[in-house]
């Protein structure tokens, strides 16, 4: 045959399903571990310090290799460049199970380096392009939003599952915490069969006769170009380069809840294990909580709009962090936890929502992985700075300091605050944006 068919239109509602199961079987797995992985490493004779670096080389990975995956993906086809970001995700995850040294879990920080660059941005990306193939301008922050809302769940639920492993621990002559860590890997292969499963990409009109290897080629040749632009983008948009900016200073919050939460926890309750047993539902509920404060950023950003709802969730979560050094005892520290996670959830897909705004087709995710290389980098440098300072001082005394300087990144926000009353004075020449529910 020399006829080319057609590829099945995926309408928003399809394309919706896809992306929010996707989401799940992709964090789901991660709430497994998102408590445990510190006190993992700890427990497998790693310093604070050393966990630190580790988790720095995981982020520097990232900030090498955001914007060369991203312009391939772009380029070539958000699909392949997601499968192939679940295959490394499973080598990594298998490597963290068996590792007992510095340099085996090195390793498996890098593969994760590599696994989350390639993964920051495809399926984000191909879900807005879907939606906007069929249903052009539709606004997708109502989707986002839950995104937020399935991540959190899925997190929460595997927060919970991990804990109830712990507390299981049916394996007595090995330690409590290998059980979470082997149904992590599974759970990655599973999300990688769904990935083969679900996704589907129709290639654009003037690949449809080329062959693979050729394909590949052009799009290998295209993606530098790609990245250029993405780059001139930042050089010449004043909202987006302060949305950027604004990561920044947000990414190192996330060390103080997502790093030095657990290592604080177990300097409470007297050791690894017995916070691991714990942090198993308190980390359910911080996601759990996640996910409600994704749902009301939707509703805030109906009311207030979008850009203010961002800058009031992350000041307020910076404090949080803040607070969360200050206190003294674990109950008061869970509370504090819970609260910022609450906000980090609401925070999220409003930052999310504003970059789709700056951003094109043919960009979009460049755009997305410019903001997740900025946090990889402020993550990668701050990260085992902060662990200095920790065993140098105290684990409270680098939390506050993260968690006050996270606050100062809100002041980047006010270009895209003016962006949106302009765009909300401007009269309507077009049809009505369209939410995509």
């Amino acid at each position: 045959m020399t006829g080319t068919r057609s590829p099945a239109v995926v309408t928003p509602r399809a394309a919706r399903r896809v992306f929010l199961t996707l989401t799940f079987t992709r964090w789901f797995p991660v709430g497994l571990v998102v408590g445990l992985l510190t006190l993992w490493q700890l427990e497998r004779g790693l310093s604070v310090a050393q966990a630190m670096t580790i988790s720095s080389a995981s982020g520097l990975t990232i900030f090498v290799l955001e914007l060369p995956t991203s312009g391939f993906a772009d380029a070539f086809g958000r699909r392949p460049v997601f499968v192939v970001s679940a295959v490394v995700n499973v080598v990594a995850s298998g490597i963290l199970l068996v590792a007992h040294s510095f340099w085996a879990f090195l390793t498996a920080a890098v593969l994760t380096g590599i696994f989350r660059a390639l993964d920051s941005g495809p399926l984000e990306a191909w879900f807005v392009d879907t939606v906007h193939a069929t249903a052009p301008g539709a606004d997708v922050d109502g989707s986002l939003a839950a995104q937020g809302t399935v991540l959190g769940v899925g997190i929460a639920a595997g927060a919970l599952v991990s804990g109830g492993l712990v507390w299981w621990h049916p394996f007595s002559g090995t330690s409590a915490l290998v059980l979470p860590v082997a149904v992590f890997v599974t759970l990655n292969v599973v999300h990688l069969l769904a990935v083969l499963a679900l996704l589907r990409e129709p290639r654009s009109t003037e690949h449809l006769d080329t062959s693979g290897a050729r394909r590949a080629l052009t799009s290998a040749k295209e993606s530098p170009t790609v990245v250029r632009e993405g780059l001139g983008m930042l050089r010449d948009n004043a909202v987006l380069r302060g949305l950027v900016t604004v990561e920044l200073f947000w990414s190192v919050a996330m060390i103080v809840f997502e790093t030095f939460q657990p290592i604080r926890l177990a300097e409470l309750v007297g050791g690894e294990e017995r916070a691991g047993a714990i942090m198993g539902p308190v980390a359910a509920a911080g996601w759990a909580v996640f996910a409600v404060g994704a749902a009301l950023a939707g509703w805030s950003s109906r009311r207030i709009g979008v850009a203010r709802t961002a800058i009031v969730a992350r000041v307020l979560n910076g404090a949080g962090a803040v607070v969360m050094g200050l206190v003294a005892g674990p109950a008061a520290l869970v509370a504090a936890y819970g609260v910022t996670y609450l906000l980090h959830g609401s925070a999220g897909p409003m930052h999310s929502a504003l970059l789709h705004r700056e951003a094109r087709s043919r960009n979009r995710a460049t755009v997305l992985s410019m903001n997740s290389m900025v946090a990889s980098v402020a993550f990668g440098v701050a990260a085992p700075l902060l662990g200095l300072l920790a065993e140098r001082t105290s684990t409270q005394v680098a939390m506050v300091t993260a968690g006050g300087f996270s606050i100062a990144g809100a002041w980047f926000y006010r270009r895209a605050l003016r962006a949106e009353r302009r765009h909300a004075t401007l009269p309507r020449t077009n049809a009505p944006v369209v939410p995509v529910e």
